[in-house]
């Protein structure tokens, strides 16, 4: 049996084994996600991505077992991760059960010292592609996904090269990740124009720690149907209870190691979420990051939250959060804490706009306009 039959038997083998999964519509697709995304950037240690962790193929395959058992069908990698390793891993750790799990992948970054081994040229995402599938060794990847931006190469070119794979059949559909609005606004434009693939999620960086996605990229989301894939949704760890006001962070943690993503603007805005965070887990007996995770999942447009871990035990705890559902209440006093400030345009469209909002712009201005 080929890669492609046995990924169409998914959900049919293992469909009574699934229960408290949520799956989610990808954007304007047929294709139906977890609400929880296993990434995988902690898988092979390499480079500068050892500071964020250093799974070998067997905790690697242990935390994809866990992922899997628990619903989730989509693993998140790129080719830059660990230098192609994590792609590596994945690989072996799928081997023989690709029809459990949707693999999505990313290209752009460099991948070698040559004057074509970055960026979306046609060249270059192509010579990716195929590394990529000899990699995971298999004959497709679901969601093939641009990893930022490349301004300088058109997006004529770009777009036309992913239809190409896609009608090639090595792809199935395209996304793109860390773009501006106007980035993929134009981008939409463009495949519209042009009659390519369109891009059906964008992965966005969005935590109650980083809401800047509201500005743009989700009334985007909204209006145009693209799904949202939500990475580093516990901030990087910053949302998961180990950071706390006056307190020296734990041994090990990622801001130790020098990983500084994402940035810290406002301290002691983050310490007053985690604080409401601490205290509704507290309440609802749950982890502050479960808490954290279950409120981005309430967000307009969010398909799915790409979670990753250092360990097992850590990625257990994460999948518990699709059961957390919090209430009015909660969702309301998380909000209060986190707020993006309203920059202009959108505090004069508040003021002077409000009569004629489309659902879109209420992702953002809908607080400010009911009041």
């Amino acid at each position: 049996m080929t890669c492609v039959q046995q990924r169409f038997n998914s959900g049919i083998a293992h469909a009574n084994s699934i229960t408290a999964m949520e799956y989610r519509q990808l954007g304007n697709s047929g294709l139906r996600v977890s609400a929880l995304t296993l990434g995988t950037m902690t898988f092979g240690g390499r480079g500068v991505f050892a500071k964020v962790g250093q799974a070998d193929v067997t905790e690697a395959t242990r935390q994809i077992d866990r992922a899997l058992d628990a619903g989730v069908n989509l693993i998140d990698t790129a080719d830059s991760y660990s230098g192609g390793v994590s792609e590596e891993i994945i690989g072996q750790a799928m081997k023989g059960r690709w029809d459990r799990a949707l693999i999505a992948t990313k290209a752009r970054m460099p991948i070698g010292g040559g004057a074509n081994d970055a960026g979306l040229s046609r060249h270059h995402l192509i010579e990716a592609c195929e590394a990529s599938l000899r990699r995971l060794g298999t004959d497709h990847i679901d969601l093939y996904q641009v990893h930022a931006w490349d301004g300088v190469t058109p997006l004529e070119e770009t777009l036309s090269a992913l239809d190409g794979l896609l009608r090639a059949g090595k792809i199935r559909y395209v996304g793109c990740s860390n773009y501006s609005g106007w980035h993929l606004m134009k981008a939409l434009g463009v495949s519209d124009r042009t009659g390519t693939a369109r891009f059906v999620s964008q992965q966005i960086h969005y935590s109650l720690q980083a809401r800047e996605a509201e500005y743009e990229l989700i009334p985007i989301a909204v209006d145009q149907r693209v799904g949202v894939l939500a990475w580093s949704p516990l901030a990087g760890g910053l949302l998961s209870g180990k950071y706390r006001r006056g307190v020296e962070p734990p041994a090990g943690s990622r801001r130790l190691s020098g990983w500084d993503e994402p940035p810290v603007r406002d301290e002691d805005q983050l310490y007053g979420i985690v604080d409401a965070l601490t205290a509704i887990a507290r309440e609802r007996n749950a982890a502050p990051a479960q808490v954290a995770l279950a409120w981005l999942l309430s967000r307009p447009a969010v398909t799915s939250l790409v979670i990753g871990a250092r360990t097992e035990e850590q990625l257990a705890g994460n999948l518990e959060a699709v059961d957390l559902v919090l209430d009015p209440a909660e969702l309301a006093r998380l909000d209060e804490v986190s707020p993006p400030p309203l920059l202009y345009p959108y505090w004069h469209q508040a003021k002077i706009a409000s009569d004629r909002l489309s659902p879109a712009d209420l992702t953002l201005l809908g607080p400010h306009v009911r009041q």
